[in-house]
């Protein structure tokens, strides 16, 4: 090979190194940065919108096994966050996927450094709530075991986004 040859694949060697390590640094600024403004109008809406009322928080709901009614289960319709930076907050449960992040768009804004952007995702089927994680840093955990694939939530389960700790209530 010429010498001109190894001097344009260590520079193109070099190029792609560069483009690597800046894919890395946007991806961890995207993950990492959350608009001020948009996390402050996530975090007054998803208050208002999250809080039970008071009669809610002093008397919580029992952990018991979703009703069942000739044979078919209900779905649970509640998300209660247990431990974190949110404890006492619920959601009300739809139809619809929920997204668990901190990312303002997410269904559920988790205020925990240690959740990414798009952390996990919650979704129905049949009669029974599953939860997957989305590719994050940290992982998801259910009853303490990491998921490596989307998993059957019952109610009075416990899991962990981050260092928020979530269960599913009828």
């Amino acid at each position: 090979m010429s010498e001109l040859t190894v001097t344009l694949l260590r520079y193109g060697f070099l190029a792609l190194l560069w483009v690597f390590i800046a894919a890395v640094v946007f991806s961890q600024a995207r993950d990492l940065t959350v608009n001020g403004r948009a996390r402050a109008a996530a975090r007054a809406g998803s208050a208002r919108a999250a809080e039970p009322p008071r009669q809610e928080r002093r008397a919580p709901e029992p952990r018991t096994p979703a009703p069942t009614t000739g044979g078919t289960r209900h779905r649970p319709q509640q998300l209660v966050v247990v431990e974190g930076p949110l404890a006492g907050s619920s959601y009300q449960l739809g139809s619809a996927p929920v997204m668990l992040g901190r990312s303002p768009e997410a269904t559920v804004p988790l205020e925990d450094d240690y959740a990414s952007g798009r952390h996990a995702r919650l979704f129905p089927q049949g009669s029974r709530w599953f939860l997957e994680d989305l590719g994050s840093t940290n992982g998801t955990f259910l009853r303490d075991q990491k998921l490596s694939r989307a998993a059957a939530v019952d109610p009075g389960m416990q899991f962990r986004v981050g260092r928020t700790v979530m269960e599913l209530r009828p």
